[in-house]
């Protein structure tokens, strides 16, 4: 069994972005040379999210309102956390709900998903850089 580590870098300018990264993760695959085994990708950030869901428009906006209903970014006073001076009280718990991981199957050297499957970073706390890890395993 083999191992490939490797990094994804995002800086989004706005507070909220969903990015789908199925295509950079693949990448990583197919440079790791593993062709049976799984992928891990990881927010490596507590203001930022990874999962699993439909390139779609509607449903990108749908989640984002969802998220800005449950967890609205304002007042930021009616968040605990900031009294620390920060104003990201929402994104941790936007993160919380949307995740941090997946874990998908790589066979015969491709995300092996389901119908409309794709992977997406979730930002919640954007203007800054962030990354994600994908580690790959198998043979």
């Amino acid at each position: 069994m083999k191992s490939y580590r490797e990094e994804l870098w995002f800086e989004v300018k706005t507070r909220r972005a969903y990015l789908n990264i199925t295509g950079e993760v693949q990448s990583i695959i197919d440079k790791s040379g593993i062709r049976e085994g799984l992928c891990l990708v990881n927010a490596m950030h507590i203001t930022a999210s990874v999962y699993i869901n439909d390139d779609e428009p509607g449903l990108l906006k749908d989640y984002d309102d969802f998220l800005e209903r449950l967890a609205p970014h304002e007042p930021i006073s009616q968040y605990r956390h900031n009294q620390t001076g920060e104003d990201n009280g929402d994104a941790h718990i936007k993160r919380q709900l949307m995740g941090r991981e997946v874990v998908v199957a790589i066979t015969n050297g491709k995300l092996d998903f389901g119908p409309w499957e794709q992977i997406f970073y979730g930002e919640f706390d954007g203007r800054r850089r962030k990354r994600a890890l994908v580690k790959v395993i198998g043979e």
